[in-house]
């Protein structure tokens, strides 16, 4: 009985988790990721909804959520507008989870991160692919090369106090990650980063948890060469602002 105690602390003191799945053709992936998010939040104990921004997906990518909508019910799917803040403004949590609707962030980790923000108080909490056992999984050694690379410019020029700042599976508290929004120009990639820099300059404190991305199971890579000239622009424009 006590251990079953320690796995329920989201129906004791009132915190919800509002997940945000930011997607763009991801109909293969979306019943998926939804299942896995609702077992793993069942399991736990924690109170939480799916918000699904979708980003005009020619595919039925919001079709599915709203047949979602009717397995799961509407108060764990909603579909909100095509933009983070669309979903913020819909959430009723006081925690914000950010993730890839692609397979890629396994909502395992997700307990984890629950864990390691309680531990600390902390203001966010963000997934590390680059401490500790996590990793990397899928990926040819061109992009395992870009994202190393991407990582340390990143390190060296601003110096942001947290292991991995290309990566988008995070906690955040709600009104930190508002607080954040307003203030972030960067788009794609370097939005992430951007995050992170500004969280620093705010003071908010970085929580770590190590976890395993894996490249997605269905569709394509959005990374390619205008998104590597974009996230050197934004690297060079956050260097010399912040």
């Amino acid at each position: 009985m006590t251990s079953r105690k320690t796995s329920t602390p989201g129906r004791d003191n009132g915190d919800k988790y509002s997940v945000l799945l930011p997607t763009y053709n991801e109909r293969e992936n979306l019943p998926l990721i939804v299942w896995l998010l609702v077992k793993y939040f069942g399991e736990s104990g924690y109170k939480y909804e799916i918000i699904v921004i979708d980003d005009g997906s020619p595919d039925g990518t919001l079709e599915i959520a709203q047949q979602l909508q009717g397995i799961y019910g509407e108060d764990k799917i909603v579909s909100a507008g095509t933009a983070y803040i669309h979903g913020m403004k819909h959430a009723t949590g006081n925690f914000i989870i950010i993730m890839d609707a692609d397979l890629s962030h396994h909502p395992k980790f997700i307990p984890e991160f629950i864990e390691k923000q309680r531990e600390g108080d902390y203001d966010l909490v963000s997934g590390t692919r680059y401490r500790g056992n996590g990793g990397v999984y899928g990926w040819d050694l061109r992009r395992k090369l870009i994202s190393r690379g991407a990582n340390f410019l990143t390190q060296v020029l601003l110096r942001p106090g947290a292991s991995d700042l290309t990566g988008s599976f995070r906690l955040y508290k709600k009104e930190v990650l508002e607080s954040l929004v307003e203030r972030c120009v960067s788009k794609g990639y370097v939005f992430q980063m951007e995050m992170i820099v500004r969280a620093r300059q705010l003071n908010y404190t970085v929580g770590e948890v190590p976890i395993s991305f894996v490249d997605r199971v269905y569709g394509e890579s959005k990374l390619g060469g205008n998104e590597i000239v974009s996230f050197a622009k934004g690297l060079l424009t956050l260097f010399a602002t912040t």
